[in-house]
């Protein structure tokens, strides 16, 4: 009985060493596995089994990537300009190995490295060259960082300067400044709005005067052509009037000489003539010697008649 009691012991205290040897590896976590106090393997993710009391974890790495956002440094530009800088880095562990036996600490002499080496690139820079140029000095910094991590197994993917905060005087004068740009920015853009408004005003004006110069043209055109046409109406007209006469006085003579007139006829239309004649503003009427007689006889008859 005691036999099967001590084969029960040993069975179940088998199981424990089992259970507390068996590791499951999590996704994106490696596990660096010493035995014997040397370095042996890297366990994935996936279930493994550790030789008891000779194999240790002597590490567990994750593989995800991380974010150290440090607190802001103080840093001296080139022109002798203190400022605090804060400074965002992104890495992840790529070599769960060199991670673990690369470097003792490896986070702080992320920091440390990230310190200095931000300090060295700034102060070759002056105050203007550092407050924009931030995308240089980003890619100066990770290039620097992630050769210099290479050997921890480290991979920097990205640097961020998060702040760049300069003395309060070097604060107010930058403001002073960026006030009086905008000042003038505003004034140039005042000017070039009074300028241009001026030019399409002018330009409205000239097409304007063309144009009135066109319609007075135009109307000018017009009116000689009306005057024109006028005349030429009027002189149709005279024309019409005076063939109208000279025909009239053709058929008068056709009729006249058709009835064959004698003289006596013809002194009497001559007397009828003289009276229109003498009808006129003429204060001397010269009347022919062959027509006085006549017109004793017209007086002569006119007076029988009236008695």
């Amino acid at each position: 009985m005691e036999a099967w009691i001590w084969i029960a012991a040993v069975v179940v205290l088998a199981l424990l060493v089992v259970a507390r040897n068996v590791r499951v590896v999590q996704q994106s976590q490696a596990y660096v596995v010493e035995r014997l106090g040397a370095f042996n393997v890297v366990w994935n993710v996936g279930v493994h089994l550790k030789w008891p009391f000779v194999e240790r974890v002597a590490s567990r790495v994750s593989l995800k990537e991380q974010v150290l956002d440090y607190p802001p440094q103080p840093v001296i530009t080139k022109d002798n300009v203190t400022m605090q800088i804060d400074t965002v880095v992104y890495f992840q562990i790529t070599d769960p190995k060199l991670y673990t036996y690369g470097v003792e600490q490896p986070m702080v002499a992320m920091e440390t490295l990230t310190a200095t080496t931000l300090r060295n690139i700034i102060g070759d820079l002056e105050l203007d060259q550092t407050l924009t140029s931030r995308d240089a000095i980003n890619t100066r910094m990770r290039a620097i960082l992630d050769e210099a991590t290479d050997p921890w197994g480290i991979k920097v993917n990205r640097v961020e300067l998060k702040n760049i905060l300069p003395p309060q005087d070097i604060q107010s004068s930058m403001e002073k400044q960026m006030k009086a740009e905008r000042d003038r920015r505003q004034a140039i853009l005042q000017a070039e709005g009074t300028k241009k408004s001026a030019i399409l005003i002018a330009e409205g004006e000239r097409e304007s005067a063309v144009l009135r110069a066109d319609a007075e043209k135009q109307a000018a055109i017009l009116r000689a052509e009306a005057e024109q046409q006028a005349a030429i109406l009027r002189a149709d007209g005279e024309a019409q009037a005076i063939l109208a006469v000279q025909k009239a006085l053709a058929d008068s003579l056709a009729l006249l000489n058709e009835a064959a007139p004698n003289d006596q006829v013809i002194k009497l239309k001559a007397l009828e003539t003289m009276q229109k004649v003498a009808d006129g503003k003429a204060t001397k009427v010269i009347i022919p010697s062959e027509i006085q007689g006549l017109a004793g006889l017209a007086a002569g008859l006119v007076e029988t008649a009236k008695q």
